[in-house]
């Protein structure tokens, strides 16, 4: 069975991250197995100057992995140098979970949750620069007259409940 998919997007600057925290936690409460897909547009490292896993790949390794009892991280190299399709990743990495929350990837057809902060943009990205069918609810500091759910932008619970009713079946 494939994971529930709902992408948090924003323009930057807007809280994305601070909301899917909260989001995480929240679901996790409710006992939900949550993965989450951060998009990265610049070269990111995992890996610490000098570390082991940091020699490893430096040396040439195509794939490394660090593991212990309560964690693992696997590091690929990207040999193609493009970036996989999202679902092909979600396919392969997240199978196992119940729902997986991305953040950053503005142009998907999962259903979207835009976060709005009026004081970084009067606009909505998905409304009033570009029409985006997949927008399913707005969180927002402030109201707005749209045609989908709007809620506060700090009451994840009621964002939960959104989810779950929608997506998920409660536990």
């Amino acid at each position: 069975m494939s994971p529930a998919i709902v992408s948090i997007s924003a323009k930057s600057g807007t809280g994305k991250t601070t909301l899917v925290v909260k989001l995480i936690a929240e679901l996790k409460q409710r006992g939900y197995r949550v993965g989450a897909i951060k998009h990265d547009t610049h070269n990111f490292s995992m890996d610490r100057e000098g570390k082991d896993s940091w020699r490893f790949t430096e040396a040439g390794a195509d794939t490394m992995m660090v593991t212990s009892s309560e964690k693992l991280a696997i590091i690929k190299q990207n040999p193609e140098r493009r970036e996989p399709p999202i679902r092909e990743s979600i396919e392969r990495y997240f199978g196992d979970m119940d729902i997986v929350l991305t953040e950053g990837f503005k142009k998907n057809d999962f259903p979207k949750i835009e976060v709005h902060r009026r004081e970084r943009s009067t606009r909505l990205l998905y409304r009033d620069d570009s029409y985006d069918p997949t927008l399913i609810a707005v969180a927002s500091d402030s109201p707005l007259q749209i045609d989908v759910p709007v809620f506060d932008l700090n009451d994840a619970v009621s964002i939960c409940d959104f989810i779950e009713k929608r997506f998920l079946r409660p536990r």
